[in-house]
């Protein structure tokens, strides 16, 4: 990062600022994702066996799971309690030649543009009664066939935007900005046609604050979910060593969770002692842990508003400032903000109360600038509507 003026320069990433952000399950037909959807938001999508059986998007908000939200719920007894959610959107699926049309591929497409981050669902279970739509099992061969289409999509915007450019410019020299942006589209067309995703290339900030209007798919995060045979979980086998090697040279860095999209269905209908003897075996629900992978592929965090009438977890993009939190609450105080009261969960469980809180200093006014930590309980003064106002 750049420095001007004694300031850091704040690194953009791709993807929208705002927070009201959303992850869709996107793999090809019959890999279980509508009924992983199901599982996320217990709603029934459906999940018939047959290719494209889900052609309009679902959507549905996750409750994140919280232990500090349950914490500060048992502390306070509010008369209301809101949890944060994580948004997933089910996108039909995708086949081999999508990004020529093939499959309503076009259509599909679109539906991942929607999306800031992706759970790419991926088939290990076994089967003859669930058809395959490439006629065998191949996890790593169907990871590529994904990636692929969602590359040929971005070439093919990257090449059409850059021509669009060039021809603004026609015969004069460009200027700086001019400059840049040519650079920048070509550096994603190189960089696609290299094999690599957008996400995965070296960017200026001013390159990524230009390129996101273009909101490249392989931008996006992406946490891959592969689905194996609910024997197979049972036996605590995961992903396997070749689909983590196909990550590892692709996508470095992201998430692999291995679940069953069959056992979970199964462990919903459980007596919670039944789920509590089992996760304490290692065979309980992983859905908490796929929820958490993707709002964190958000780059979401929480903060809380705590009171007796009401304990609510907001979630707002890392790096965020007290400000921007306030107005995630109501636009109002973000443009009347004055400061925020804040202390974060560690020091409330370390002292075990608010007034404990308080007595060791550890709750402190924050001013514009203070950077929202994960966790943090936040009172925000305002102006909106009258002076000293509070929330």
């Amino acid at each position: 990062m750049s420095k001007k003026k004694g300031k850091v320069e704040e690194k953009v990433l791709f993807g929208k600022p705002k927070n009201n952000v959303t992850i869709g399950l996107v793999g090809l037909p019959n890999v279980g994702k509508s009924s992983t959807f199901n599982l996320l938001g217990k709603l029934q999508v459906p999940a018939e066996n047959y290719p494209f059986c889900t052609i309009d998007p679902s959507v549905t908000s996750v409750v994140v799971p919280d232990e500090r939200f349950d914490h500060l719920v048992e502390l306070w007894k509010p008369k209301n309690e809101i949890q944060a959610v994580l948004a997933v959107t089910d996108i039909a699926g995708l086949v081999k030649g999508a990004a020529e049309g093939k499959g309503l591929g076009n259509e599909f497409l679109s539906n991942i543009a929607a999306v800031d981050a992706i759970y790419h669902v991926v088939r290990k279970f076994p089967g003859k009664k669930v058809e395959h739509v490439e006629g065998d099992l191949d996890p790593t061969r169907d990871l590529s066939i994904i990636r692929t289409e969602l590359q040929k999509k971005d070439t093919e915007r990257a090449k059409g935007a850059l021509d669009a450019e060039q021809k603004k410019i026609r015969s004069r020299k460009p200027n700086k900005e001019e400059e840049m942006k040519l650079g920048a589209l070509q550096k994603v067309i190189d960089c696609l046609e290299a094999g690599q995703d957008v996400r995965f290339g070296e960017w200026l900030s001013k390159e990524v604050v230009y390129l996101n209007q273009f909101n490249f798919l392989t931008a996006k995060p992406v946490v891959y979910l592969v689905n194996i045979g609910k024997k197979a979980f049972k036996e605590g086998k995961g992903p396997g060593k070749k689909i983590a090697k196909w990550v590892e040279e692709n996508t470095p860095g992201e998430p692999i969770i291995g679940y069953s999209a069959k056992y979970e269905e199964a462990f919903a209908k459980l007596e919670p002692e039944k789920k509590a003897k089992l996760q304490k075996k290692g065979i309980g629900s992983v859905i908490p842990q796929i929820i958490w992978a993707g709002y964190r592929a958000l780059n979401l965090i929480h903060f809380f508003t705590t009171g007796k009438d009401e304990v609510r977890a907001w979630s707002i993009r890392k790096g965020k400032k007290a400000p921007q939190a306030a107005g995630v609450i109501h636009g109002d105080f973000e443009k009347h903000f004055i400061k925020a009261d804040c202390y974060n969960f560690e020091s409330l469980k370390e002292c075990g109360n608010e007034a404990a809180v308080k007595a060791a200093g550890k709750l402190r006014g924050q001013g514009k600038e203070y950077v929202v930590s994960d966790g943090d309980i936040m009172f925000f003064h305002h102006n909106a509507g009258g002076p000293g106002k509070k929330k």
